[in-house]
């Protein structure tokens, strides 16, 4: 698989990374087994980059790769680049979530996964939601002091505005932001994905296929509606649903026109967006993996870029990307 680097100055990873949320029961049950077979292919495929968080069910997602990579032994240690998150923390009375970018909090987050992980260092830590009452300069600072400490390689952020990663890059190197990227939410373009480049900082796309909606099997209604995080997102319910189901089709059918998988293809016009983007897909999935996969090898040209976006013209997708309460804590910028 071609490299991309991850930040300023690496490591090199597979253009396409995994998105390790759905090594837990998100968006549908799955085994630790399943888990172990996606990333034993990864490695067949070249696909090093893992990026996970404490909070993806709460340390299963980290225990899974921890006990994946003890089983597996020094191979897998020395190939895989793993990405993890702190930052949410949960209520013990009624379960709500809340952030806390404290010092005091991301250290011991951190030092919490890392002993699942089984790891001494990762190779990249983010902070997954701001706490607004704390200035980004200070977070940034603390994030610095677990680089000082040999605890991660590099720093992140996850759903920051540009304004936010230039105020952060003035205190200490942003190797990656992670934001909702693909041809169903384009909000990126707008400042994210240029910043981004300007300052050498990875544009680490989540959900690259529209949670489904940008792949040959997309979630039925009943299916979407079976999963917590989905039932109330507004492109997952009526009559939002059926629209972007019905577009999302002349999609699927321009992919079989031109003989690939309609998420490889979703994966290579996000790959063309720029060196510095790179994509992490979830799937429980070997088979669905490979086509994933496969989207690192299609050269796009410009005819076939113009005939995507006439197919998915920017704004095409019906609803927000987030419902009022999923909307907490992400930075809106325009």
């Amino acid at each position: 698989m071609q490299k991309r680097v991850l930040g300023q100055s690496g490591p090199e990873v597979g253009a396409i990374g995994i998105g390790a949320m759905s090594f837990t029961d998100f968006y549908g049950k799955t085994t630790d087994q399943s888990s172990f077979a996606v990333l034993d292919a990864a490695m067949e495929l070249g696909m090093n980059h893992i990026d996970t968080s404490n909070v993806y069910g709460m340390g299963r997602s980290e225990k899974v790769i921890g006990a994946f990579l003890k089983e597996r032994g020094k191979e897998a240690k020395d190939f895989f680049r793993i990405a993890t998150k702190g930052a949410i923390r949960r209520r013990k009375d009624d379960k709500s979530y809340y952030f806390d970018n404290s010092p005091e909090h991301l250290t011991q987050s951190l030092d919490e996964s890392l002993m699942r992980l089984g790891v001494d260092c990762v190779d990249l830590y983010y902070v997954h939601r701001r706490e607004a009452d704390r200035s980004i300069e200070e977070v940034t600072e603390t994030l610095a002091g677990l680089v000082k400490a040999g605890k991660t390689k590099s720093i992140g952020f996850s759903e920051i505005s540009p304004a936010s990663l230039l105020r952060a890059s003035d205190v200490h190197p942003v190797a990656a932001v992670q934001s909702e990227y693909s041809l169903a939410t384009r909000a990126p373009e707008l400042g994210l994905v240029q910043r981004c480049a300007e300052l050498g900082t990875a544009l680490v796309a989540f959900s690259p296929v529209g949670r489904s909606v940008l792949s040959d099997n997309p979630l039925s209604r009943e299916a979407a509606q079976a999963l917590p995080f989905l039932t109330n997102n507004p492109r997952f319910m009526s009559p939002n649903f059926e629209a972007n189901r019905a577009i999302a089709d002349r999609f699927r059918t321009l992919a079989a026109e031109m003989g690939v998988a309609t998420a490889a293809l979703a994966m290579a016009w996000l790959l063309k967006q720029g060196d510095h983007v790179l994509p992490i897909p979830g799937t429980r999935s070997v088979s669905h993996l490979r086509e994933l996969a496969a989207g690192a090898d299609i050269a796009l040209s410009a005819e076939d870029v113009t005939r995507i976006e006439s197919v998915l013209p920017v704004g095409w997708a019906h609803g927000d990307r987030y419902s009022v309460i999923q909307w907490v804590g992400p930075e809106r910028f325009s």
